[in-house]
């Protein structure tokens, strides 16, 4: 495939262009309601370089287009694209007056159509963000279906995760260093300033990067070029939040060269769908930019404080207790819900633009960008065995059912509380504030949070020249770097005077339980950072280059990226476990990057398109991926090294005025990936050391080196225009998504029952190929209809089948260990293939069948517009698992198969669960 791609490439640079005959297209653009002209629409024809953007009158000409059938595509974030065949021959086409509709989707809230913020940024949802957010711009039948239809269900276009696509601000990558993920609660509640959007998907070329093979899309934040005018609106919903206010107004460009762009929101919930999940967000917008001669000078600033209450994973048997809403993360303190777990991001953001127009075919951009802040994540912490945890395994009814464990009255009495909401089946906050009045100062329970202090300071210059008529010329070089502190605060005391910064598990007086061996049993006391404290200094510095070639039958690209990420750790806290590579500087870790990708588009004839597409690329891995326990040690992951990604597609294309329509078959593999865990595992035994075999649990770090996958399958979606109101949409993925390989598993430990730490000790392979990828189902179809009436009102329908969806696996329950007898480390010699595989098959959840309904209506009242959109989504309330993850207690085959041999096994798997029959419902007023 490189060979073969840089082959491609090397002809494509040396192709020569011969003689055509030139012509031109050109016509005016008006919005369909008001027939008032509309600037900024993008005029392209499909499948080549030739585009231009309409001017303040609407008017458009594309120059020097070789004679033969095209599709003219006229586009612009917040109306439906528009595709019109145009024959060039010998002389110039005149269009006249085109009229473009306001886009529906666009209509539809990012709350509508995405996961709440906790399941988009939280890794303890085992990764269960969503790509709705990379899609939301696209035309593609497809891909508004991905987004707007199988969102609910952690659907992700071609199983590949978000940390493979890129999110830009002004051609500033956002993603985050720890995870690789855009933080979407960054920008949450502007969605009016989010109109100006570029998407590219997949390997398809984008003039600002490189990008991934998720694809890219680039937010543009520059007041010239939003929609002059303004728009308050109100919104209602049951979902993340009851209800949203909203204000934007935007200058446009004033005679005197200055636009400005003005936009702020709130959005609340004094609880969620689910319950205790309590939502507070605002959000504020403003960009400043000055307009002289063919230089512009843009300001954006922008800050959305946001706090939500996060919702549990839970066992079937909760589930069945509770109900789908049921949230243990919660408890009742002085007759109000107080969540434990809460999630808060204050993190404000600023950009510096200098757009440069050099002349009539070539642009300069130049960008800064800076952001500071936090992110942080609660949880309570205790010293002691007595679990907080209101769905602990001991908490439950099953385990009083339990051979050996018999009490059959508290096993009713547990059953009672959550069948009738007692308080007692949430968090007893009271009786955490009596245990700690009880100690002598030292708290027993305390609340605290994980926080995450970034410093992110970034610029990026991108060139953009049409060289010649046919040939487009795209470069542009970034260089940034995050200063990330990592630490655990205090919040809460509960009532406690202090806490001793020290692990109680372990021996008193041992320095293995110092969390600081500096400051050896420290009182922390609220607002002190305790547990861990560490620096991470991350820096990327990045090039890349694109050249686009249109000829009358054929267009081609070919684009390559090279570049630099470096990590280096520093420990601030000396902890007692890893006190020989804790505190200060680790060595600093440089990952070479690059990548290279080509591809083309035959023109069967103007309607008739056939793309290919393929790349090569090496992507450094994630901070979260690269250190064995970043919070306590500067070790590494053993044999860490770049993700190599392999991939390739190859689309049918067909576009008329009635029918647009597409069909791809794609191919990836991602090779030598890595991944961090932490569990609790009962019957371990530490391989190449002189450990015992421990029946009690053990807290472990695993890390997993070598990790591949493989994606493949096919995508279809088509829209019908069958009359002037009534369109027809259709989607379609199957896709097979696949570990490829048997990676080597590392395991870090210390714990009171053994006299060593043990760092990076090799477990040998979890035995992984050909287990299915979890976190999104694997197939997906949608059908709709949509009405457009020609007095401005619509309705949609749309119904959508989501199959072959697996939970996430404990790869250490498919090492050697889990085939070692729990009492003397031996092999287990009697166990059959069929027992192995029926004890470790992988969980598929169950198919899931959701409607949603969609519409609105507007009304002109003189210059302005008043108007409403509802939409009504899992319309049947389909009650379904969204995700889940194997619990990894059990580490063996015999503990394992005694669990799962009870009624109800006490560490099932958990899940989370999608929302039942929720809406959404807008009203605004536009001016």
């Amino acid at each position: 495939m490189r060979k073969f791609l840089l082959l491609f490439f090397g002809l494509a640079l040396g192709f020569n262009s011969y003689a055509q005959s030139l012509s031109s297209i050109k016509g005016r653009i008006l919005e369909s309601e008001t027939q008032t002209s509309i600037n900024e629409v993008k005029a392209s024809l499909q499948g080549t370089t030739f585009s231009v953007f309409s001017d303040a009158e609407g008017a458009f000409v594309l120059e020097n287009i070789p004679n033969g059938e095209y599709v003219l595509q006229l586009s612009k974030v917040g109306y439906e694209n528009l595709y019109l065949p145009v024959s060039v021959q010998d002389k110039a086409v005149d269009l006249g007056d085109i009229t473009l509709y306001t886009d529906l989707n666009t209509k539809l809230d990012n709350s509508v159509i995405t996961l709440s913020e906790e399941e988009l940024t939280d890794d303890e949802a085992g990764g269960a963000d969503n790509i709705a957010g990379l899609l939301q711009s696209s035309s593609d039948a497809y891909q508004q279906a991905v987004a707007f239809n199988f969102s609910s269900v952690f659907f992700q276009e071609r199983g590949y995760d978000s940390s493979f696509g890129q999110v830009l601000f002004n051609g500033i990558p956002m993603n985050k260093y720890n995870n690789g993920r855009p933080q979407w609660s960054e920008w949450g509640g502007l969605n009016d300033m989010m109109r100006n959007e570029e998407f590219v998907s997949g390997l398809q070329p984008s003039d600002k990067t490189f990008g991934g093979v998720l694809g890219s899309s680039n937010y543009i934040t520059r007041a010239s070029q939003y929609r002059k005018g303004g728009q308050v609106a109100y919104a209602a919903a049951n979902s993340n939040y009851d209800g949203r206010v909203m204000a934007t107004y935007n200058t446009g460009v004033l005679n005197n060269g200055w636009a400005f762009s003005l936009s702020a929101s709130r959005r609340y919930a004094q609880e969620g769908y689910s319950e205790g999940s309590a939502y507070n967000a605002n959000a504020g917008f403003i960009a400043i930019e000055k307009v002289i001669g063919n230089h512009s000078l843009n300001l954006t600033a922008f800050y959305t404080p946001n706090r939500h209450g996060k919702n549990s994973p839970n066992t079937q048997e909760v589930f069945d207790l509770g109900g789908e809403t049921y949230n243990a993360y919660w408890g009742w303190q002085e007759g109000e819900k107080r969540n434990s777990r809460v999630k808060e991001i204050k993190e404000p953001t600023f950009f510096l633009s200098h757009n440069w127009e050099i002349n009539e075919k070539s642009t300069l951009s130049t960008n800064l960008m800076y952001q500071y802040g936090t992110i942080g994540d609660s949880r309570l912490g205790y010293d002691t065995s007595n679990n907080p945890d209101p769905t602990y395994y001991k908490k439950l009814p099953s385990y009083y059912v339990t051979p050996g464990y018999e009490n059959y009255q508290t096993a009713v009495d547990y059953t009672y509380k959550f069948l009738n909401d007692d308080p007692d089946s949430q968090i007893l906050w009271d009786d955490l504030y009596q245990a700690n009045y009880t100690v002598n100062g030292d708290a027993a329970y305390y609340l605290y949070e994980d926080v995450v202090d970034d410093e992110t300071m970034a610029g990026s210059i991108i060139f953009n020249s049409q060289l010649k008529d046919n040939i487009k010329l795209d470069a542009s070089v970034l260089y940034k770097n995050t200063r990330s502190e990592n630490y655990a605060n205090m919040i809460d005391l509960l009532g406690a005077q202090y806490q001793i910064d020290a692990d109680k598990f372990e021996s008193e007086g041992s320095d293995l339980g110092q969390n600081d061996l500096n400051n050896p049993n420290r009182q922390v006391v609220e607002g002190d950072k305790f547990l861990y404290n560490y620096r991470i200094d991350a820096t990327q510095v990045e090039g890349f280059a694109q050249m686009q070639f249109s000829y009358q039958f054929i267009d081609f690209y070919t684009s390559l990226t090279m570049g630099q990420t470096s990590y280096q750790r520093e420990g601030l806290f000396n902890n007692g476990k890893y006190s020989n590579n804790s505190f200060g500087k680790g060595e600093k870790q440089d990952f070479l990057t690059y990548g290279f990708k080509g591809g083309a588009t035959y023109k069967l004839s103007g309607r008739h398109l056939l793309n290919i597409n393929g790349g090569y690329m090496e992507k450094a891995p994630t901070v979260n991926a690269s250190y064995a326990n970043s919070r306590v040690s500067n070790e590494l992951v053993p044999n860490l090294s770049t993700t190599k990604i392999t991939t390739g597609d190859i689309s049918y294309i067909y576009r008329s005025p009635g029918i647009k329509a597409r069909l791809t078959g794609y191919y990836t593999t991602f090779r030598d990936l890595t991944k961090v865990g932490f569990y609790f595992v009962e019957g371990l035994n530490v391989a190449n050391s002189n450990a015992e075999v421990d029946e009690d649990a053990d807290f472990l770090t695993t890390a997993l080196s070598g990790i591949d996958y493989k994606n493949y399958g096919g995508e279809f979606g088509i829209e019908i225009q069958a009359t002037p109101t009534v369109s027809f949409t259709g989607a379609a993925s199957i896709g097979e998504y696949l570990y490829d390989s048997n990676p080597e598993m590392f395991l870090t430990l210390t714990d009171n029952s053994y006299e060593d730490t043990y760092i990076n000790v090799s477990q040998g392979a979890s035995y992984l190929k050909n287990y299915k990828q979890s976190g999104t189902p694997q197939r997906g179809y949608s059908v709709g209809m949509t009405y457009r009436d020609p007095k401005f009102w619509w309705v949609g329908a749309n119904a959508n089948l989501l199959t072959h969806s697996y939970i996430s696996l404990s790869e250490f329950r498919r090492t050697d260990n889990f085939f070692l007898d729990p009492f003397d480390g031996q092999p287990i010699n009697d166990l059959s293939q069929e027992e192995v595989d029926a004890i470790l098959a992988q969980e598929k959840l169950e198919d899931v069948f959701v409607v949603n309904l969609v519409g609105g209506k507007s009304w002109k009242i003189k210059d302005n517009y008043v108007g409403f959109f509802a939409s009504v989504n899992n319309l049947l309330g389909e009650s379904f698992h969204s995700g889940g993850f194997e619990q990894a207690r059990k580490a063996n085959y015999t503990e394992l198969q005694e669990d799962q041999a009870l009624e109800t096994p006490l560490f099932g798997n958990k899940y989370w669960y999608g929302r039942g029959t929720s809406y959404y419902i807008n009203l605004y007023f536009r001016f």
